[in-house]
């Protein structure tokens, strides 16, 4: 049956080769199940952090179920990182500031109207003309911009690369801290396994990083006392809290309010772009791509729109696809069985919570993955046209604006703002597809008007 529909042997993978994958996937990305409630439940969303753990670990496989069993895509789905933030910290304070008497419930509103518009242009096809209009060049940047956004998002994790007043960010000064000793040996167990074509490098990874953060907790008191962040579990398993607190507690119609209507058009165009880089992204490395398009690609795109209008319904913030996904490509994985193993352990995390917070909650533990597969998406470099101006200007707009500006969907913007606009100075207007234009003026605006109103 699995063969059937996954089609296992015409990837050229196996069933425990997708369930390795899958397993890294998640371990690779369970931070989310900490850092949204957390997010959510302080102030000012003041949401209940028990009510939206379960609306993350339901929201999550549901969506990312779709993902492998509907378009069989290797990609796990989950509230996203970044636009969590910009709901908790932006979106709710303006529903405040609207006079709603539940910002947050208000906020969820918003959230669900995106998702509905995001359906709706996946249904007319908009979204996948908009993939079909970017050059090779264009989707290479992406994917390698991306590779970069993960190893710097690696670093930062490890504890390598801190904050730095005066350049933003430096190499930590001090680096024999046990955080980096961590990340240091679960890097170069999967490195080195990587490098002798083990096939389960990275969760080798995973597992020499998470027994060496056990030792230095345990057998060193000096090395415990600067690990605050990683704590032993208690117990195995434990009962998933009550979700009743955010489900279908959102109010749709504060979204028609006209100091929140122009949230609703951030979150698509960010929900937008970081799909289409996300799934560009991943693809490319897992060899998906057919001729420059995806095939199902309109499938996956609706089950990233019918993740966030579910999650706005059972209390959490825009659902999209992961980054971390390419980690269990890396590890081999190639079918929606790999997906489908990362939705089963997002309901099972619900029975399991103390010990996928221990890792979860760590980053140093899964630092060493995003570095090992960060730097693997950076082959696709070599496919960009760098002898052509202009094709490699915007490349390198969306390879660099994606880590410095820390948002996929923002970077991408970056490049394709400039792309048709250099091709029409270089009198080659025949080679911009008339979809670009389009883009290209809708993502102006969203700079200029849309992003400083909102």
């Amino acid at each position: 049956m699995l063969e059937r529909w996954f089609q296992l042997e015409r990837a050229g993978t196996q069933v425990h080769t997708e369930l390795a994958a899958g397993i890294t996937t998640f371990l690779t990305m369970s931070y989310i199940l900490f850092v949204q409630p957390a997010l959510l439940a302080a102030e000012p969303a003041n949401m209940d952090f028990g009510s939206v753990v379960v609306a993350t670990c339901v929201t999550s496989a549901l969506a990312t179920a779709l993902m492998g069993v509907w378009a069989r895509y290797p990609v796990a789905l989950a509230p996203g990182m970044g636009i969590n933030a910009y709901f908790a910290f932006v979106l709710v304070p303006a529903a405040a500031e609207a006079g709603h008497p539940n910002p947050w419930q208000a906020a969820l509103g918003v959230v669900f109207a995106s998702g509905v518009l995001f359906l709706g242009l996946t249904l007319l096809g908009v979204r996948e003309r908009v993939m079909h209009a970017l050059s090779s060049s264009l989707r290479s940047a992406i994917a390698a911009g991306i590779g970069l956004f993960i190893v710097f998002i690696g670093l930062r994790n490890a504890g390598l690369v801190v904050d730095h007043p005066a350049t933003l960010v430096s190499l930590e000064p001090d680096i024999a801290q046990p955080d980096i000793a961590v990340a240091a040996v679960g890097f170069l167990v999967a490195a080195i396994a990587s490098a002798r074509k083990h096939r389960f490098s990275l969760l080798l990874g995973i597992g020499a990083a998470t027994l060496s953060a056990v030792l230095l907790k345990v057998g060193f008191a000096g090395a415990a006392e600067q690990m605050p962040n990683f704590a032993l579990a208690q117990k195995v398993i434990s009962l998933p809290p009550s979700f009743t607190p955010t489900f279908l507690a959102l109010d749709v119609r504060a979204a028609l309010l006209p100091s929140l209507l122009p949230f609703v058009f951030v979150l698509l165009f960010i929900d937008v772009f970081d799909t289409l880089g996300t799934l560009i992204g991943v693809g490319q490395q897992a060899g998906l791509m057919q001729n420059g398009t995806l095939p199902r690609i309109e499938r996956a795109l609706a089950s990233d729109a019918l993740a966030t209008i579910a999650g706005a319904c059972l209390g959490t913030s825009t659902v999209t696809s992961y980054i971390e996904s390419a980690t269990g490509v890396e590890q081999g994985g190639r079918t929606g069985l790999v997906a489908v193993t990362v939705a089963g352990l997002f309901l099972g995390s619900l029975f399991f919570l103390p010990v996928i917070s221990m890792l979860g909650s760590y980053p140093p533990i899964t630092a060493p993955i995003l570095l090992i597969v960060g730097i693997s998406m950076l082959r696709n470099l070599t496919h960009v046209s760098w002898d052509d101006p202009s094709e490699s200007i915007p490349a390198l707009l969306i390879l660099a604006g994606i880590p410095l500006s820390f948002s996929i969907g923002d970077g991408i913007a970056l490049g394709l703002v400039v792309y048709p606009a250099i091709k029409l100075g270089a009198g080659r207007v025949r080679e911009v597809a008339p979809a670009m234009w389009v883009v290209a003026a809708l993502l102006l605006f969203y700079f200029l008007v849309l992003r400083g109103s909102a």
